[in-house]
């Protein structure tokens, strides 16, 4: 950042300040302010419009050699020159806080050299018509053919600066930077209030999913870029990391029903300020909210809309301040994803549904919360019990709104694992995504479902689209394992398992997939060891325990596996236990009358495991037997 010549005089808003004499007036009347805070205004308005970094203002106020608690000072002067302004950080006129950078000068500045000079500056054709006066008042327009030369005079200055706008808009059209891609950083709490988080984070979330529902746009999941939450790394790393162009950076804070939000947006590379606004808005239409902060981010970069979109961003939509708050402390809890918080999050979902019974997205929300809870590995909720309210809800919210990507989604998941209906299953994936194409977990979910159609292909390029979407999240990874594991392209599948446990080494699916993938190459040693990994992992789950007694089994230590079965099978007494899991370990043992009787319980219980049968290798030793053939025809696994 080059240092411009210095000017006497520059006037913003009220106030001037001669940078000379080192001085601040307002109206006419100095205002005191002492050397430090002063010096700081001078660096912002010498560069007005852009960010100045902290460290810029350390070289600017102190040398190299200089001991001084930088963050102190500059925060100690920074707030000293705010109370000489009259301004504040949380609404601010003058001066603006840019987490994790700096500040930037956002009010218009004018430098003062002469009335005259001024006069012309506001104004070019005030040169010409000041003239026209002159040459009236001395006499020498005196026909009307010097009225008439004049008058062309002042077109052709209009003409000039016309031109020149059109020069200006066509060279910021060419100098703005091609963005294809975007990551919404978590908005900063204002209010400093821990128990407003999940407001910011919703808030984010709100955002990310807005932009999301714009086709030519690649939007980064909210699951990766919450790791960014209270980072210090600069932009253009965090750009890097999720291989975006931009970045939305912005802070948030409610005060009753009343909510501010302040955003901008960056280019990651350049680290270059691009667009900013700040918006007020009661709660009530805090979705308009949301809409509007996308229209204005997508304007800036250009982002090209179908008709549908602009119809969308254009629509107008309004919410019950208190069931949107409940919504938000549930979708909080919900995306934790363990089975405790799915309850409390859908209690919060059903509130939100007392205060607004047409809320559908709480109805989408309370969906997923059954999904959640009827998961095999949770433990929680028979399926047959739980996943036909999870049906329903989701129906509920398409009942009220066709257009909600994640209704289409959960009744799409919820109708693979239930109904087995899998063309319904596609059918409704493929409108989510059509809704939302940057919803990672839609894609994570339609991936799994071509895993199971057996159409590996397919399910390789949607997996590895929500990894795109996804990149900080290890899971999405160790799903495209499973995909390999189970397309029996173990090499491949061991190469992602390994890649996922490089970044998180604890990550329980990771372990799984290895295990699976040692016993079917009778590696045993190494799939046990894996799988008491995942048992210390997990505290012993359904699953783990059933991973490790069917390798038991497989190996020939027979004794230990069947321990392993009598404690499933006791759990199974007093909670609900996946019949397919226990199949398994029958089959380990070299049971396969009790493994397709497990088998038979699952397709009664509408277990949700039965939907790997026709591609998960452990049941390889029983295709050739006709019950479990005829189990794949009443699963519809085959025709």
């Amino acid at each position: 950042m080059q240092t411009p010549a210095v000017p006497r005089l520059l006037r913003f808003g009220a106030f001037e300040a001669d940078l000379q004499a080192r001085e601040l007036r307002k109206q006419g009347m100095q205002i005191k302010l002492q050397e430090q805070p002063f010096q700081i205004l001078a660096f912002l308005l010498e560069h007005a419009g852009e960010v100045v970094t902290r460290e810029q203002i350390r070289q600017r106020l102190w040398p190299m050699d200089t001991f001084v608690d930088v963050d102190n000072s500059v925060n100690a002067a920074v707030n000293r020159l705010r109370e000489a302004l009259g301004d504040s950080a949380e609404s601010p006129r003058f001066v603006e806080t840019l987490p994790r950078r700096g500040y930037r000068f956002v009010a218009p500045v004018t430098e003062i050299k002469g009335p005259e000079h001024d006069s012309a500056a506001e104004n070019p054709n005030a040169v010409a018509q000041a003239r026209l006066e002159e040459d009236r008042t001395s006499g020498n327009l005196t026909d009307k053919r010097s009225v008439a030369k004049l008058s062309v005079v002042v077109a052709l200055v209009a003409a000039l600066v016309g031109a020149s706008v059109w020069v200006w808009e066509k060279w910021r059209a060419s100098d703005t930077p091609r963005i294809t891609s975007l990551a919404v950083l978590p908005l900063e709490n204002l209010s400093r209030d821990p128990d407003q988080e999940y407001f910011a984070d919703g808030m984010t979330e709100a955002l990310t999913t807005e932009l999301a529902q714009i086709s030519s746009l690649k939007v980064i999941s909210h699951t990766s870029v919450v790791q960014y939450k209270g980072t210090k790394k600069p932009l253009p790393q965090i750009a890097r990391e999720l291989r975006v162009d931009a970045v939305v950076e912005g802070a948030v804070q409610r005060s009753g029903d009343k909510v501010e939000i302040t955003v901008q947006l960056i280019h990651g590379p350049s680290d270059r300020h691009l667009w900013a606004k700040s918006y007020e808005r009661g709660l009530r239409d805090v979705l308009d909210l949301q809409r509007e902060v996308t229209h204005s981010i997508t304007d800036e970069i250009r982002a090209k809309l179908t008709s549908k979109e602009k119809a969308r961003l254009a629509s107008s939509r309004s919410t019950n301040s208190e069931a949107y708050q409940d919504y938000l402390e549930g979708h909080f809890l919900l995306w934790r994803q363990g089975a405790g918080d799915a309850r409390k999050g859908m209690a919060y979902f059903q509130r939100a549904i007392q205060k607004d019974p047409n809320y559908a997205l709480a109805y989408a929300g309370i969906a997923e919360c059954y999904i959640t809870l009827g998961q095999p590995w949770t433990g929680a909720l028979p399926p047959k019990e739980i996943l036909p309210k999870a049906k329903a809800a989701a129906s509920k919210a398409l009942a009220i709104d066709d257009s909600l990507g994640e209704a289409h989604s959960a009744l799409a998941h919820v109708i693979e694992l239930y109904d087995w209906d899998w063309q319904g299953a596609e059918k409704e994936y493929r409108r989510a995504l059509e809704l939302n194409p940057n919803d990672a977990m839609a894609r994570f979910w339609f991936g799994e479902y071509l895993q199971v159609m057996g159409r590996n292909e397919e399910g390789f390029a949607q997996m590895r689209q929500a990894i795109a979407l996804d990149p900080l999240n290890p899971n999405p990874v160790a799903e495209l394992g499973a995909q390999l594991y189970t397309a029996r392209q173990y090499a491949e599948a061991m190469h992602a398992f390994q890649k996922v446990l490089g970044l998180e080494p604890d990550n329980v699916w990771a372990h799984y997939g290895l295990g699976w993938v040692y016993s079917e190459k009778k590696m045993y040693p190494e799939a046990i060891a894996e799988f008491v990994n995942t048992v210390n992992l997990t505290n012993s789950d359904d699953s783990s325990l059933a991973s490790l007694g069917k390798v038991l089994g497989d190996s020939g230590r027979k004794q230990e596996a069947r321990k392993i079965l009598k404690e499933l099978t006791d759990r199974s007494k007093h909670r609900y236990v996946s019949p397919y899991l226990i199949g398994l370990v029958h089959l380990g043992l070299g049971e396969g009358n009790q493994a397709i009787a497990s088998l038979e319980q699952g397709y009664t219980n509408r277990d949700q495991w039965m939907m790997y049968l026709k591609v998960d290798p452990g049941w390889d030793d029983l295709r050739s037997d006709a019950r479990f053939k005829d189990l794949l025809r009443r699963v519809r696994l085959e025709p």
